[in-house]
């Protein structure tokens, strides 16, 4: 499976308890990536794409779920236990820091991955949006 997440610079996946991947721009850019895909999340997550046609799979076990080459995307949910059949992580990186309630559990470089592509885009609710694209080496 292909994970995608947001994150602040401290891996904060929400914060105040509400979400940090909301920005219209990263949502064009995952149904972008996605095109074609199933893409798999939770019920709370699939809130933000309801106005957007993706094919979408909502479940509470959507890790269990997802198949490989698959994308899951994440907003307040851990994968460590699933770390084994992550092949791709996609991370949006805001570049501030929150006061973060969720902190991502994984960090990719510790644990086999390697950052082969990144770039910078201008988001709607941010001037500087970075997306990582991390393999398993």
């Amino acid at each position: 499976m292909k994970v995608i997440v947001a994150l602040d610079d401290d891996n904060g996946m929400m914060f105040n308890g509400r979400r940090q991947s909301r920005d219209a721009v990263v949502r064009e850019k995952i149904a972008e990536i996605t095109y074609g895909s199933r893409l798999w999340m939770n019920e709370y997550s699939r809130k933000q794409f309801q106005d957007m046609e993706i094919n979408i799979e909502a479940a509470d076990d959507f890790l269990d779920k997802a198949a490989e080459g698959e994308y899951c995307f994440i907003e307040d949910t851990g994968i460590s236990g699933v770390l084994e059949r992550v092949e791709e992580f996609i991370i949006f990186r805001w570049n501030r820091r929150y006061p973060g309630d969720i902190k991502f559990d994984v960090i990719p470089g510790e644990n086999g991955f390697a950052c082969i592509g990144s770039g910078e885009f201008e988001g709607r609710s941010h001037d500087k949006i970075t997306m990582e694209v991390w393999r398993r080496l």
